[in-house]
């Protein structure tokens, strides 16, 4: 995080900042202490932004800016309630998130993981006729749960695989985007039932907490491919080990869980049907750099008062 502090003498506009250098998670009793009368803050989704930090930090807390794109971990309420603006990081890295949400499906539907470790631990052994097979896309039907920037980037990049068909659902149809892709708009219960793979991509909200639970994984085809690259509060896990280890569903490829880390004591790590990433699907470097300058320019324009590249309106 940042800790943003602002001096101004005539037309002069400087900033004193402080800077928790570390790859760790800022500790919370830290953060609470450091954050007191900052002007700005810029965080990253590992820190809660809740009515606790907000009263700690005091009346002149004008701006928070989140390298990211997710801001369930930011408290809109109490941003809006005390008049502080929100920056975010929407758009910059659509690419790499589709980019990841492709590979792990395919590394999920060709069992990429398992066979190397059948090749690392001595399990490669004679040619047998269904020994690690898998599912293609090609001919498939592709499900999108939540037609955004990300879910358009990834159906574009599926295209090329010889798909048969997209389908999606979201609040309402977005004609505009599933133009794009030639998505067909379905309920819920269809996208589940029709989709051989399922890319969920909706952001979390109270509305989409849980929402794919056994409701949605009984209705799933028995070949069908699930895949989460949005936020893991979306996800019974519970209802998802349960659907992976009785074979309802043939697999799932997660790059985010609850909670992150996921201990590694947890069922979902005993499946070989089950890939998980730990949440790295913005992980590159061009993709890391360019959060980091759109997130700083927001904060800087919301101390100024100027309008932010990027600002999430409360």
């Amino acid at each position: 995080y940042f800790k943003v502090s602002l001096l101004q003498c005539n037309y002069t506009f400087k900033v004193q900042f402080e800077m928790w250098d570390s790859d760790e998670p800022v500790p919370r009793v830290e953060l609470l202490k450091k954050v007191k009368g900052c002007d700005g803050i810029l965080c990253v989704l590992t820190e809660k932004i809740d009515a606790q930090l907000l009263e700690a930090a005091g009346p002149n807390l004008k701006v928070v800016s989140t390298m990211s794109v997710g801001f369930d971990h930011l408290s809109l309420d109490e941003l809006k309630k005390r008049g502080i603006r929100v920056g975010y990081t929407p758009d910059v890295l659509t690419d790499c998130v589709a980019e990841l949400t492709v590979a792990l499906l395919l590394a999920t539907s060709r069992r990429l993981i398992e066979a190397t470790h059948e090749a690392k631990t001595g399990g490669w052994g004679t040619w047998r006729t269904l020994w690690l097979c898998g599912h293609e896309l090609a001919n498939s039907t592709v499900g999108i749960l939540g037609l955004g920037r990300i879910g358009v980037a990834i159906a574009e990049r599926l295209k090329p695989f010889k798909v048969k068909k997209f389908i999606y659902t979201d609040v309402a149809p977005r004609p505009e985007l599933a133009n794009m892709i030639e998505a067909e708009y379905v309920s819920f219960d269809e996208l589940a039932k029709q989709s051989d793979f399922l890319a969920v991509c909706c952001a979390l909200t109270p509305e989409t907490h849980g929402i794919c639970n056994w409701n949605l994984f009984s209705k799933m085809k028995k070949n069908a491919i699930f895949i989460n690259t949005s936020r893991g509060g979306v996800v019974n896990q519970e209802d998802l080990y349960e659907a992976l280890s009785t074979g309802l569903i043939a697999g799932a490829g997660l790059d985010v869980t609850t909670p992150e880390p996921l201990p590694t004591h947890h069922p979902l790590f005993t499946l070989k049907n089950c890939v998980i990433l730990p949440h790295i699907a913005s992980a590159s470097y061009t993709t890391r750099n360019a959060m980091s300058a759109l997130a700083a320019n927001n904060l800087l324009a919301g101390l100024r008062g100027e309008p932010m590249p990027k600002e999430l309106k409360l």
